[in-house]
């Protein structure tokens, strides 16, 4: 078909009407897919034919259609996403909600299942041989067409000629019509400050190489502000936005290490503001693909290092999560997250992320004991790798119900802890001897937590210790010989239970700081280190004690925590450090040596009695 033949399927969107029957199916887009002048007139005509129709859609996004517009005698919204519109009119019995993975709804559509008589379809103008682009979505719209006897085109000049799986001929539609509308643009949210937080702590859960998909939203990005560092990121997620378009721009992502789509950004829909749909035309870094591409778990595992990071309204001290609801959520919910945390188990190397503040913006704690009550609940806690907050990274994989929630009371507001502990006491999920330091929730030192590059090029993060490290330092324990166990407390300790471990790990971070070091290895975080101090009132300096994994000895790790230590010691007001170390420990006394501070030494009976004056 040449540049101008289509022009004889033009018609107006009334003309379009005369077409629909009470009765049929009519499919849509979705999001900025929606071709917003046929539905406008569809919800708006009045006509009499326009009656018991049954409009399908992957997720409602629309301004158009409302509440009292989806009378079951009228018009039926059947969807497999519950957002925006369609949230409270599923509870209201006005909408009907399939639930299903996004991965499989064209497999539902091609089998028939659900018929489709009309198919609304937004397209870019034709080029000068007859091809347009489905722009900012493909989901299911070739299935649509294909099943459709109708296939009306939405001309929209003001979306982006997308490459991918998004190219069409103007000769597989029936009718066309010319866009009176604008794209449902999206504005940028603003950044909560403890939204701005949790994205810089889930940032330092992500790695170089490491393939990303973020959900849309004001968390997606803050996250991609705390990217830009990174470097050879890849992008395979359901919506691209102005967060990820800034991350790109930034030179973080090149996707050549990405097995799927080698160096493209792959989404399905893309979500935002007009600059968004500027940067996207005829560009080539970006492809389109179906959700039966995007969102296909065994895909998403052929792709190493894959992290899916989502938000979450609540969650419990099971690891359990609502998604939001309502019109400040438009893109989480069960359906895709049981593809995308699928494909992470699967991938090698590959995480979930649950990300949300603290408390939501009500005051309210989003981390509780149960979910009771809420829509749109998720229970692949199985599939859960860490859930992180402002206040930090509760890591959860393969870890204990009580390790679980312990980590994740670590996380929570500090004024909402003492309640929590005090709860999951209640419920078992905690030893009924659990200790709780008040002041400690509030006084923990969040600012401490860095990323540092030892001697040997080893990456690890530090931090100031937990109460839910219990488990792992009893681990770190147990992996010293006895002459190293002797070497930091000068007397043999064959075991350290459950009320000797958890004494050592709560402190109050005011008298007492021990900062740990840790490495990420297969499913789990080890710590290979810890230092501490613990101030003399009398004197206002505090003993040092140093423990380093034997394995990680000799790469500068005893260094760099005596550094952080004397940074926090000397915030704190105290006036130096006192330590004990054997006469044969020539490792500890260059440390301190090497120290730049001066050393006062007095060796008696074998053990060096250092001091060690910060003036």
């Amino acid at each position: 078909m040449t540049k101008n033949d289509w022009k004889d399927k033009l018609v107006t969107a009334e003309d379009v009407l005369q077409y629909i029957k009470p009765g049929m199916n009519i499919f849509i887009g979705s999001g900025m897919a929606e071709p917003r002048t046929l539905v406008k007139c569809l919800i708006e005509s009045g006509l009499s034919d326009a009656n018991d129709l049954e409009v399908i859609q992957l997720a409602s996004h629309s301004d158009f259609i409302s509440l009292k517009d989806l009378d079951y005698r009228k018009y039926r919204l059947k969807t497999f996403f519950s957002t925006w519109v369609s949230s409270e009119a599923v509870v209201a019995g006005s909408v009907d909600l399939i639930p299903a993975r996004i991965s499989q709804v064209p497999r539902i559509i091609k089998s028939n299942r659900i018929p489709i008589d009309v198919a609304f379809i937004q397209i870019t103008p034709p080029d000068e041989t007859g091809y347009c682009s489905l722009g900012v979505a493909v989901d299911i719209a070739r299935e649509a067409m294909e099943r459709a006897e109708l296939v009306v085109g939405e001309i929209n000049p003001d979306i982006p000629f997308t490459f991918g799986d998004t190219i069409v001929s103007i000769s597989d539609f029936n009718l066309v019509i010319e866009s009176t509308e604008p794209p449902a643009y999206t504005k940028r949210r603003p950044v909560r400050k403890a939204i701005d937080q949790v994205a810089a702590n889930i940032a330092q859960i992500i790695r170089n190489g490491d393939c990303i998909s973020l959900m849309a939203g004001s968390l997606c990005d803050a996250i991609g502000r705390h990217l830009v560092h990174k470097r050879h990121l890849g992008i395979h997620t359901a919506h691209f936005t102005d967060g990820l378009m800034d991350l790109v721009k930034s030179g973080a992502v090149t996707n050549y290490r990405k097995t799927l789509y080698r160096g493209k950004s792959v989404a399905s829909y893309a979500l935002g503001t007009r600059k968004l749909m500027q940067w996207l035309d005829r560009n080539p870094l970006v492809e389109f693909q179906s959700v039966e591409q995007v969102f296909d778990p065994i895909k998403i595992g052929s792709i190493p290092n894959f992290v899916v990071v989502d938000e979450a309204r609540k969650v419990d001290l099971l690891g359990r999560m609502a998604f939001s609801v309502g019109k400040n959520d438009i893109t989480s919910g069960p359906g895709k997250a049981a593809d995308l945390f699928t494909g992470a188990d699967l991938s090698r190397g590959g995480r979930s992320v649950i990300g949300l503040p603290s408390r939501n913006k009500q005051g309210a704690p989003n981390i509780v004991v149960m979910l009771r009550n809420l829509r749109n609940q998720f229970h692949m806690r199985e599939s859960i790798d860490a859930v992180v907050t402002e206040y930090g990274i509760a890591n959860l994989k393969w870890r204990t119900i009580r390790e679980r929630a312990q980590a994740l009371i670590d996380i929570a507001h500090p004024d909402d802890r003492q309640k929590l502990v005090e709860d999951a006491k209640e419920k078992k999920l905690l030893f009924e001897d659990q200790i709780f330091l008040a002041d400690s929730a509030r006084l923990y030192p969040m600012e401490v937590a860095t990323e540092h590059e030892m001697e040997n090029g080893l990456q690890v993060r530090l931090r100031p210790i937990k109460p839910s490290d219990e488990e792992a330092m009893r681990r770190f324990f147990y992996r010293f010989s006895k002459k190293s166990v002797y070497s930091r407390f000068f007397f043999p300790i064959s075991t350290m239970p459950h009320d000797k471990m958890q004494a050592y790990v709560n402190i109050d971070y005011r008298d007492e700081m021990s900062v740990v070091a840790l490495i990420n290895e297969p499913g789990q975080e080890i710590i290979i280190a810890e230092a501490r101090y613990a101030r003399d009132e009398t004197s206002n300096f505090g003993d040092l004690g140093f423990f380093v994994d034997e394995k990680y000895q000799g790469i500068g790790m005893a260094q760099y925590l005596y550094g952080m230590l004397r940074r926090l010691a000397k915030e704190r007001g105290l006036k130096g450090f006192t330590a004990e170390v054997l006469q044969e420990n020539k490792g500890m006394i260059k440390v301190f040596e090497k120290g730049g501070l001066p050393v006062e030494a007095l060796l008696k009976e074998g053990v060096y009695k250092l001091r060690i004056p910060f003036d």
